[in-house]
């Protein structure tokens, strides 16, 4: 059965001067956090958000999901997974890079199989297949100690 997520957006003004803000979510988890061009071209935030930011919680999140399920299904369900995703936003070209990192606690499981199955999951991953077009996505897999 397909699922349909809705997020709804209003912006305002031009794209450097303007702003705008999530108005609403399917599930409303996330509030209504203000997007602006700064947060996305700039290091000062202002407090607002980018789509480069959604993007990438949501790809942190997807991986998680698939490599904890990948983890189960060879009988090495994790206790504990630690992702980040940076999403590099260059202005005039686009996202031209994602590096995923992952740390995880995952009893009974070897360095060379926990990486061959975090592979795994950076190569399914649906947001990671949405992703596809970005130019490099890099993954670096660790347990922890």
């Amino acid at each position: 059965m397909a699922t349909d997520r809705r997020a709804d957006v209003v912006w305002n003004g031009s794209l450097i001067e303007g702003s705008g803000s999530i108005r609403s979510t399917t599930s409303g988890a996330i509030g209504e956090p203000g997007v602006s061009w700064a947060a996305r071209s700039e290091d000062e935030t202002g407090g607002k958000t980018s789509p480069e930011e959604l993007i990438a919680a949501a790809h942190a999140a997807c991986f998680s999901m698939a490599l904890s399920s990948g983890l189960a299904k060879a009988g090495n369900a994790p206790e504990r997974l630690d992702t980040s995703a940076t999403v590099t936003f260059q202005p005039g070209e686009g996202i031209t890079k994602i590096a995923l990192t992952v740390e995880g606690v995952v009893p009974g499981i070897g360095e060379d199989s926990f990486r061959q199955e975090a592979e795994t999951a950076k190569a399914n991953c649906p947001v990671s297949k949405a992703l596809a077009g970005v130019p490099e996505i890099t993954l670096d897999a660790r347990l922890a100690n």
